[in-house]
């Protein structure tokens, strides 16, 4: 018994997506990539409103570093609030 074997009965339930009609160059990928790794960057910037910034210990100290982050910014939230907005 194979799985496919199993799913197939409920295929007609799952979402289908077609395919791409065009190919996309690699310049367009890049340049999605960079508006979106600045927009991260600036995101890691821009203080929450309402959060005192205390000089108490940080345990996300050396992910903050690797993550280019600030203690107290919207990515303190994570991706969330861009997922949701």
């Amino acid at each position: 018994v194979r799985f496919l074997g199993l799913v197939r009965p409920f295929m007609f339930m799952l979402p289908e997506v077609s395919a791409a009609t065009k190919k996309v160059p690699v310049k367009e990928k890049v340049l999605w990539t960079a508006i979106t790794l600045f927009v991260y960057l600036v995101c890691c910037q821009i203080p929450l409103y309402g959060i005192s910034n205390t000089k108490s210990s940080d345990p996300f100290y050396w992910m903050r570093v690797i993550l280019a982050s600030n203690k107290g910014t919207l990515m303190e939230l994570g991706i969330s609030p861009i997922v949701t907005s």
